[in-house]
């Protein structure tokens, strides 16, 4: 495939963690790709400098997706250097842990910002930009259903993006484009392990029948199967990706 017939693929929050390892597989797999981020300007920079030496082709697109007018930039940068949108990855979120009867608002308002706006004003950027036989994927998270004692808003927020990713499903109707959400288990990122004693890593890496943690390649081989020719018949569903937790 030609550097101008690769398809194009954008991946919020994708400087670090689950989000690089979901870009350069995606490069790897001959996407072009656009790496966002909000205030990790060398890492993602860092990012696209590995592609390109690789052969693939990135950018980096600086935008805070909570901020409407920032996504309308991101897709317009995809435009001028790629010429179009083939696939949205959402992977940007936040996950600050608290009981529910200590959560104040700062913290309630942000997850709602990032991880419900912030993925409600790309999907809806995506709905009126993506090409034709594009592909949408949503990340969730597996505390939906495992709904852990701290994880509450978090999960709330989650939760809503499994609806939307639903509903989007079938809005898109007669657009030959998929819209499906990826829900991790417990993964080996520095957003995961921030905040968590030895022994609480050691407990949640047992939880899953396969007795370890996620990686963040692991998750990025569901994306690279939704992305690629081999997922065209899924749609609307959520794939939990927890090996075998729930």
């Amino acid at each position: 495939m030609s550097a101008n017939q690769r398809r194009v693929a954008l991946i919020t929050g994708a400087a670090r963690g689950i989000g690089a390892a979901i870009a350069e597989r995606l490069a790897r797999d001959g996407f072009s790709v656009v790496i966002n981020y909000v205030g990790k300007t060398d890492q993602a920079d860092a990012l696209a400098d590995k592609i390109e030496m690789a052969g693939g082709r990135a950018i980096t697109a600086q935008a805070d997706i909570a901020r409407p007018a920032d996504v309308e930039r991101m897709f317009e940068m995809a435009d001028v250097a790629f010429g179009g949108v083939d696939v949205l990855v959402n992977n940007a979120g936040i996950m600050r842990l608290s009981a529910i009867a200590e959560t104040d608002d700062e913290r309630f308002d942000a997850h709602v910002a990032v991880n419900l706006k912030g993925t409600f004003n790309t999907l809806r950027a995506a709905a009126r930009r993506i090409r034709h036989g594009g592909r949408i994927i949503n990340l969730s998270s597996s505390q939906v259903a495992l709904l852990h004692p701290t994880y509450a808003i978090y999960a709330a927020t989650k939760a809503g993006v499994e609806a939307m990713t639903r509903v989007l499903a079938k809005e898109l109707r007669g657009q030959d484009i998929t819209v499906n959400a990826i829900a991790p288990g417990p993964t080996a990122t520095a957003l995961f392990l921030d905040g968590k004693s030895q022994d609480a890593i050691d407990h949640l890496a047992s939880l899953a029948p396969l007795e370890r943690l996620g990686q963040p390649v692991d998750i990025a081989a569901v994306v690279a199967f939704l992305a690629g020719p081999d997922g065209s018949w899924i749609n609307g569903q959520v794939i939990r990706a927890n090996g075998g937790m729930i």
